[in-house]
């Protein structure tokens, strides 16, 4: 009976010691991504004027898979040392009309 015991209790204490280390894992996860988005927001802060930013911020609310891509994009430019100035909100808008697919005109006829 004792040795039932003395095994259930080395069993417990295995499982709590695999959870904390999952839990650090996750933990440590969680600050890489953390640490992943800071950096972006920097990038980017360094490379969009004020406008710019606020159109995105606008994109991102309405689309933020759409805003993902643009950031990747940008971000891409930069680190490619393609941008020469920050990027204004009229090259902004510019950027998206080429991302945007443009819309098809739907014409509704009444018979």
């Amino acid at each position: 009976m004792d040795e039932e015991l003395e095994n259930l209790r080395r069993k417990k204490l295995q499982e709590l010691q695999q959870q904390g280390q999952l839990q650090e894992s996750l933990e440590e996860q969680d600050g890489q991504k953390k640490e992943l988005e800071e950096r972006r927001r920097m990038i980017l802060r360094g490379i969009l004027t004020t406008q710019a930013k606020e159109r995105l911020g606008r994109i991102k609310v309405a689309r933020p898979e759409m805003a993902k891509e643009i950031e990747n994009q940008l971000i891409m430019l930069a680190q490619g040392g393609r941008l020469k100035n920050k990027i204004n909100d009229e090259q902004l808008r510019m950027l998206l009309s080429k991302i945007i697919p443009k819309k098809r005109d739907i014409k509704i006829e009444r018979r």
